[in-house]
């Protein structure tokens, strides 16, 4: 039986620093023996979570072992989520529930789990840090001060007149949409305007292939049947519309959420065309057309048709999802009719955010914030792009640069492995199998939906190292 007593002089638990009890049992395969000796340590508690462990070099030498033997054991466990692995903080013994205290009953053992998440690349959201704390406090000092006192009265359920100015001339001005203030009606979000359109559309609704599964349960929650568009290089089939039975298309033109491009001209045109002919309405997702990075966004595809497009956008990717602010462009003969559905004061959004958002456009400050943004944003996706060049050539990174997330293909059959690797590696991400349609025509894809908005800047580079060691290794030759 071969036991290891590692002697040196850093601190930092078990390591270069520390002593590891370990011993090996007789007969059979060294680098089996070692596995389970490291898992006992860790199982009888002895080893605790995050300790660290001797590198594989000191280990090897200490039990008289080659290091590739040691090497591998490590890598193995790490695979198993006995440990972990991060660079420039060696190997530990991963987050494992704590083993009862002596003497205590033993419980039933449980299944290992795996840690927490330490790294977040789910997309959807925008950096928090980054939000711009004292332009906003700045611009709802002015706002405050010059409401009238009748906004702090029962209000208008389109939203504040200063906010819907604001809104018509920006929206005119950077994103091409043809509107007047009477016609935008403020709401809480998205999903806020789904709910309050659910009820007054004809059915069955069109919706791209992949989506979010969530707005498609808005729609069914309506009443509302959905058939699948397929999506291709081009963006959705809109051709195909007419064949669909559809009286209803749901889209994302700017940028198709979650594959990534934009919405082929030609197709643009087509969709306008079937609404013209079939008295038909298009739903306009404009969730994040303001962060094209190759290019000037594409102008909204409202403003080909304001008769028979419904323009939809918030600020939950350009400022904040915690703000709940965002808006409905109608078509004329809608207006009544949702501000019906809307009812009751108690779904409106708080006044002093509108005021302050109206003021925040026509200072400047949400252009500058945008800008800066843009900024910081293409560093990100330029960023996760030369770091998988670098790391992981073989996985391709697909969509336009755009937006708050990439899309990464992954060969067939391998994305359920590779989030749960991630997760063992403390990190957050969407695989792409929820987002499709359960009735697409489109064969299944594995992928991944990265977001690289959310992480803090000091903490970006360690959560890409984590999704680069999650990624399948490149086929063999």
């Amino acid at each position: 039986m071969a036991e290891s007593r590692v002697n040196s002089t850093s601190g930092g638990g078990v390591g270069p620093g520390a002593d590891l009890h370990l011993e090996l049992a007789p007969g059979g395969g060294r680098r089996a023996a070692l596995m389970q000796a490291l898992r006992e340590a860790v199982r009888s508690g002895r080893l605790t979570p995050g300790t660290r462990l001797p590198p594989y070099r000191t280990l090897a030498a200490d039990l008289g072992l080659a290091r590739n033997t040691v090497a591998e054991a490590y890598a193995e466990l790490v695979a198993e989520g006995w440990l972990t692995a991060r660079q420039g903080s060696g190997t530990r013994v991963a987050a494992r529930a704590t083993p009862p205290a002596s003497g205590r009953a033993r419980r039933p053992a449980r299944p290992s789990r795996a840690p927490r998440p330490v790294h977040d690349l789910r997309p959807g959201s925008p950096d928090a840090a980054a939000f711009p704390r004292a332009a906003w406090l700045a611009s709802a000092r002015r706002a405050l001060t010059a409401a009238p006192n009748e906004a702090f009265g029962p209000g208008d359920p389109r939203g504040r007149p200063e906010l819907r100015r604001a809104l018509a001339d920006y929206l005119a001005r950077a994103r091409g949409v043809r509107t007047d203030p009477e016609r935008i009606v403020i709401c809480s979000g998205f999903a806020h305007a789904l709910r309050l359109l659910g009820g007054l559309l004809a059915g069955p609704v069109a919706v791209e292939s992949y989506g979010l599964d969530f707005h498609r349960g808005l729609l069914t929650a309506a009443k509302l049947a959905t058939t699948p568009l397929v999506i291709d290089e081009h963006g959705a089939r809109t051709g195909e519309l007419a064949a669909s039975g559809a009286r209803t298309v749901l889209l994302t033109p700017a940028h198709q959420y979650p594959t990534g491009g934009p919405l082929h001209p030609e197709r643009r045109a087509a969709a306008i065309d079937w609404a013209r002919a079939t008295g038909g309405l298009v739903l306009e997702d404009d969730y994040d057309g303001e962060f094209r990075y190759d290019r000037q966004p594409v102008g909204a595809l409202q403003g080909l048709d304001p008769n028979r497009v419904v323009y939809l956008g918030s600020v939950s990717k350009s400022l904040s999802p915690a703000l709940r602010l965002g808006w409905m462009v109608l078509p004329e003969h809608l207006v009544d009719a949702v501000l019906a559905a809307k009812g009751e004061r108690e779904a409106w959004v708080g006044v002093t955010d509108q005021l302050t958002l109206a003021d925040f456009i026509d200072c400047g400050g949400y252009d500058r914030h945008l800008r800066g943004m843009r900024r910081r944003y293409r560093r990100r996706r330029d960023q996760l792009v030369a770091t998988l060049a670098e790391q992981a050539p073989h996985v391709a990174v697909t969509g336009i640069a755009a937006g708050l997330h990439a899309v990464l293909r992954l060969p067939r059959g391998t994305e359920r492995s590779v989030l749960k690797g991630a997760a063992w590696q403390g990190l957050a991400v969407d695989g792409l199998a929820p987002y499709r349609h359960p009735a697409s025509p489109m064969p299944p894809e594995d992928g991944l939906v990265v977001g690289y908005g959310a992480p803090p800047d000091h903490g970006f580079a360690a959560a890409l190292e984590a999704l680069c060691r999650s990624l399948p290794l490149p086929p063999q030759d």
